[in-house]
């Protein structure tokens, strides 16, 4: 960043699950919050907006969901780069069925046919980009050290950016969070009822770490991340600071913490002299519709 240039602000985005009214399943409301944050987004006319995954409602199983999704992201008329999330390309990998029997966890599993459906409708990943000396990245950490052909790519990729020139700050853009809890947690096991959905919204402590070592080799400064959908106050660990974004669709996970909060919305960062400032945005209206239909969660195909 130069002397004295004038202070500049990035949103980020995640969760939006933007679903169609073609679909099994279809929460009229969501799409109607996101109208709402797109109003507000427009009013703070940022330099661009980050989307960080879940892009549509059901893009994994549904992929021509994506085509909605990109038209009203577009339409909120700032640039925007974006990588996918679990409900666009299948969830975190496992080889044994969770605690939870209203889904199959097995066939939920993400896919290099779903990842590379993601690239061909949405647009390629990872990615790194600078604009103003802040360094954009985004990349799909879940299927670190998976048995997925991506992951290869991915680990090509984080050796490479070690050796981008450096810029001011560099933003990393995730949809999993690193940790749910503490970031020397331990694993948690799918099968235990109390542990599940700590399992779901997490990495395992192995790709988390070797994750962690790259991006302090590439001078990571923020990781920005969603899928949990509750906000959480940013916080600093060895000098890299870690934002939970909310979801603008709906709230879940907000009773983990004593200091989460679900409120539906998106974060404003404001890039200055002094550093890059948080700033949580809430819905200033958020849709009470029940005109939906279908079931929630990760039906089994046969509930579909």
């Amino acid at each position: 960043m130069s002397d004295k240039q004038p202070s500049w602000s990035f949103v980020h985005v995640t969760d939006i699950h933007i679903g169609s009214p073609d679909s099994y399943r279809y929460q009229p409301g969501w799409n109607d919050n996101w109208s709402t944050a797109t109003r507000q987004i427009q009013a703070l006319k940022p330099d661009l907006m980050l989307v960080g995954g879940d892009l549509a409602r059901d893009g994994n199983t549904e992929p021509q969901q994506f085509d909605l999704s990109r038209k009203v992201i577009d339409a909120v008329g700032v640039p925007w780069h974006v990588i996918p999330g679990n409900m666009d390309t299948g969830n975190k990998i496992t080889d044994r069925q969770g605690a939870l029997t209203d889904r199959d966890d097995v066939a939920c599993n993400v896919s290099e046919e779903l990842l590379q459906i993601f690239k061909d409708c949405v647009g390629p990943f990872p990615w790194s980009v600078v604009h103003k000396d802040v360094r954009f990245s985004g990349c799909y950490e879940i299927i670190k050290d998976s048995p997925l052909p991506s992951a290869g790519e991915l680990d090509r990729w984080l050796e490479q950016l070690a050796l981008l020139p450096k810029a001011r700050y560099h933003v990393m853009l995730n949809h999993y969070p690193l940790f749910i809890d503490d970031i020397n947690e331990g694993a948690y096991d799918i099968t235990k009822t109390d542990e599940y959905h700590a399992w779901y919204f997490a990495m395992d402590p192995a790709p988390r770490k070797r994750l962690i070592e790259a991006y302090h080799k590439a001078e990571v400064t923020h990781v920005l991340s969603g899928h949990i959908h509750c906000r959480r106050p940013p916080m600093t660990i060895d000098g890299i600071t870690y934002c939970f974004g909310p979801s603008t669709a709906m709230p879940q996970f907000g009773d983990r913490w004593s200091d989460g909060d679900d409120t539906l919305g998106f974060q404003a960062f404001t890039v200055s002299e002094q550093g890059i400032v948080c700033q949580f945005h809430p819905l200033t209206e958020v849709s009470n519709r029940t005109d939906g239909w279908g079931p929630g969660g990760h039906p089994k195909p046969e509930a579909r």
